[in-house]
């Protein structure tokens, strides 16, 4: 098999998990495991997606926070093992599908409008 083929089959082997959908200028709350020697623990990471890249196994999606004054960005793989759940605290309201500009902005000017959900 060539590698071409041996990549095909491995993403056709896996199942990606089932979470709920986002996209970039959501807040999110990722559920992150942990291993530490033999203790394991979760972690939750709560910032702004500032996008998604890739297909099917090989996607990945940035997350950046502020931690104090200094921003914290992280790239997750969406078939990580480590993932255990994703939460979406709020729907952002934005025109790009990748907001790098949100590293430029900080204070009020870096806040996302957020979508109004109407319940009937």
């Amino acid at each position: 098999m060539s590698k071409p083929e041996l990549l095909q089959y491995v993403e056709n082997l896996t199942q990606l998990p089932k979470y709920p959908s986002f996209k970039a200028g959501d807040t999110i709350t990722v559920h992150y495991k942990i291993r530490e020697g033999t203790k394991e623990r979760v972690q939750q990471y709560q910032g702004v997606v500032l996008q998604r890249a890739g297909i099917g196994v090989t996607e990945t999606f940035t997350v950046r926070k502020m931690s104090g004054n200094v921003g914290v960005e992280r790239i997750f793989p969406i078939a990580s093992p480590f993932i255990e759940t994703i939460e979406i605290n709020k729907k952002g309201v934005v025109r790009r599908a990748r907001i790098f500009y949100l590293r430029g902005l900080t204070g009020k000017k870096a806040r996302i409008k957020e979508k109004r959900i109407i319940k009937k």
